[in-house]
């Protein structure tokens, strides 16, 4: 019997491993062998005698033109994300106290944003914000002056809120609905009134969905460059903008790829911050 057990435990191990080869040669072609190209040539120079390893490429980053796009994608990443903070915890509690199923209706109105082309959904809201656009079509007709919406950090912000607004969303509320309904009976029970509840029972365990969320949006906010290319125009360059045009326009693949590992070093800073202040928040309550 026991000769019959480890002969399965074994047959399901190897058959594991074998669902598991199909995502591992994904990840290896489309992870690990870019990661490690861009690591290639970004710590590599052209010179008369071919590619040696040189540190200038990631000291590009403190030229003035690109410490200033990068303090600006930090400040936008960060603005936005805490706007989606702002909305989507609401939006998901609301959810959860409705009982909203994860196949319902209002989840899909959510989600179809995200079944959208990502580039066509930004061209559309450079259309709405324009001087000729939607917004200001409808304030000429109450005789209100046109707007300066488009071509400015606002739209760039609100371009990215609208964009990422649903990886805020989602996570907290997958967390909020696996909340135990007892847990928070039990607060009132105990003589805890609806915000004392909601500050020591429901905030603190829905942290490890806001740390998601906040990953989630974080992330592409900073390394955007479709967004701030059609909502902001030439006036407004994010280090995404700088990143892109070495590769694109300048053909410079070395510094591409070299202020590229030093914007994936804030992003790795940003997310180890982040989850040792999810580990401090869980030990704490």
């Amino acid at each position: 019997m026991r000769e019959r057990f480890k002969r399965k435990m074994q047959t399901s191990g190897v058959f594991r491993q074998l669902l598991a080869g199909p995502y591992i040669v994904w990840m290896v072609a489309f992870i690990v062998i870019p990661l490690l190209l861009i690591a290639y040539y970004g710590f590599t120079v052209k010179t008369d005698d071919g590619l040696r390893f040189s540190l200038s490429n990631l000291t590009l980053i403190a030229n003035p033109i690109n410490l200033k796009a990068l303090g600006l994608s930090l400040e936008l990443s960060l603005i936005s994300t805490i706007i989606c903070l702002i909305l989507a915890y609401p939006i998901a509690l609301m959810l959860r106290n409705r009982n909203v199923g994860s196949d319902s209706f209002v989840i899909m109105i959510f989600m179809l944003p995200m079944w959208m082309n990502f580039l066509l959904r930004t061209i559309a809201w450079q259309n709405i914000l324009e001087k000729t656009g939607v917004i200001n079509s409808l304030l000429s007709v109450f005789g209100i002056k046109p707007l300066n919406l488009i071509n400015t950090s606002g739209a760039i912000v609100f371009g990215m809120v609208y964009n990422f607004l649903p990886f805020m969303i989602l996570p907290i509320y997958n967390v909020l609905v696996k909340i135990d309904q007892n847990v928070i009976n039990a607060a009132r029970d105990l003589g805890a009134n609806a915000f004392q509840t909601f500050i020591k029972v429901i905030l603190p365990l829905s942290v490890p969905g806001m740390i998601s969320g906040i990953t989630m949006v974080f992330v592409p906010s900073l390394t955007t460059f479709v967004i701030s290319s059609i909502l902001g125009g030439s006036k407004i360059v994010l280090i995404g903008n700088v990143i892109e045009q070495q590769f694109k326009f300048l053909g410079n693949w070395n510094a591409g790829s070299g202020l590229s590992l030093v914007l994936m070093i804030f992003i790795l800073i940003s997310m180890a911050l982040v989850s040792i202040y999810d580990k401090d928040d869980v030990k704490g309550f």
